[in-house]
This record gives structure tokens, sequence and C-alpha cells, in this order.
């Protein structure tokens, strides 16, 4: 695994929201991922997390359109949770270590990871920013994205917009159909150029929660998949979104508790 980051590096994510490192994995590794995800995804039988009783296709509350949005992507969240190669995976020290160093903190907890796989012909993703829809408010929020499958111009890659996590604020926006929504909220952004991110399978990129970006559509016959994993910085305290936090925890918790619920969010690195 490339887990070492460069001071340059680390300086370029905090400047623009975003960073991508090439070869990532080893091909052994990639493989490795590849299987112990695939196996994952199939044995959850299209459920989309556990503790809340909504399978793929389902609106979650995150986009107006829950017909178009099914059509983007399947997504399957806190797989680490259901599957143990998988677990051994997202909890992995170095990549912890990773997120920590680009965020500049000191300790950090996963919030949740997430296969995404577009199919033939998706339908892009509108821009859009994370953690506004998260149980917790900070602009250290950090999430890595591994391609598990080369991510190309034509099947849906990436787009970032360098810098924006230095512009937007933690209001709910929803993922809608049309690209330039998010613009109405932020028109400062508005004529920002965007960066594509292509990538080869084993490659990966790490972005900030506030950073506006998106993927495009899938205009091939064949999939485009990821595993990603985003994380929250240890300390962080609930803002009173359910998001992922199952019912018996979620009623348990009043806005400012802290969420250090070591079996929902454990620590990943610690300084």
């Amino acid at each position: 695994m490339n887990h070492q980051l460069s001071k340059d590096q680390i300086a370029s994510y905090q400047s623009n929201g975003f960073i991508f490192i090439d070869n990532f994995l080893s091909p052994e590794e990639l493989d490795h991922w590849r299987n112990s995800v695939n196996k994952a995804v199939k044995d959850r039988a299209g459920k989309k997390m556990p503790g809340k009783d909504v399978v793929i296709g389902e609106d979650d509350g995150i986009n107006e359109d829950s017909d178009y949005f099914s059509k983007v992507f399947d997504q399957l969240l806190n797989l680490w949770q259901t599957d143990d190669a998988v677990k051994k995976l997202m909890l992995d020290e170095r990549i912890g270590k990773m997120a920590a160093e680009l965020a500049n903190i000191d300790s950090i907890r996963v919030w949740h990871d997430q296969a995404l796989f577009k199919r033939p012909w998706a339908n892009p993703t509108g821009w859009h920013l994370d953690t506004p829809f998260w149980s917790f408010s900070d602009k250290n929020a950090i999430s890595i994205w591994v391609a598990l499958d080369d991510a190309t111009l034509e099947n849906g890659c990436l787009y970032f917009i360098p810098g924006s996590h230095q512009e937007t604020k933690f209001d709910k926006i929803a993922i809608g159909k049309n690209m330039d929504s998010i613009f109405e909220i932020y028109p400062q952004l508005a004529h920002s150029k965007s960066v594509a991110a292509p990538m080869k399978a084993g490659s990966c990129s790490f972005h900030n929660g506030l950073t506006i970006h998106g993927a495009g559509a899938n205009m091939t016959s064949g999939f485009r998949r990821a595993m990603t994993c985003a994380y929250m910085p240890d300390g962080s305290v609930f803002n009173g979104e359910p998001n992922i936090l199952p019912e018996p925890y979620l009623s348990s918790l009043k806005i400012g508790d802290l969420l250090n619920n070591n079996n929902q969010n454990p620590i990943i690195y610690k300084a």
C-alpha cells in the first residue's frame, strides 16, 4: 500500500480540498479489495445499511427524485459491520493515519464506509457536499475513494471544485438532477474551473467533506465500482441528523453529545 504522504501532498490537499494518489494498492491488494467488497455486497442482498430497513433504490432523504437517483449508483453502507474481510480493510490504521495527516488532526474515527457501484448507463452524480448529511459538523471531515475499476471520463469518474471547502458551509442541500443547482446556494463558485479525476483501478483520492464534488454519467456498458470510507474527527458531537446511526443508539443521543461509541464509530488512528 502506497500510504506515505509528502509535505507537498498534505499542503495540496489542505489548499484544494482533495488529492489523488496513483497506485495506492498493489495488484495483489487490489484483487483482495475487489473480492472482499464484491462478496460483502452480494451477501448484503440489497439491504442498504445495518440497523435500517432501507434497500437499494429507496429514497433516503438526500436527493430530490428517488427514481432518478436510484439510477445514479448502488450505495451500500457500513459493510465493515457485516463482513470481517471488509472490516479489516476499513480499520487499517495506515489509512487512518493518512486521513488524519491530511486533515491535520490527531485522532480520527470511521464514520461510515460505502460501496458505490455505477451500473452501465448510470446517471451522473450531481455536485454535492458530504458533511451536511452526517450527524456531526466538522470542517475537517474527510473521505477516501478507492477505484476498484478504472474510473474514466466515459464511465463516471469524480470531479472536484478546487478550494470550494473554504467557501461552503453545513447547510443541507438535497442532491438534485441539475448539475448547477448547488450554485444557487454558492453563486460565487458558479464560474469555478472543475478538475476531473480519472484514475486507474487501485488508485485513490481523498476529499474534504465540504469540497464540492460529483461524478459523470456512465456512458459505457460496464460497471464503475468504488469503495469509499468517510472519517470523523475524534471529539465530534451529535448535531441532530440521524444519517446512518441505528435507532437504539440514535434514541440515546441529544444534540451536543459526543459521538464516541467505539462499536459504531471506532477510532482508526490516534497520534
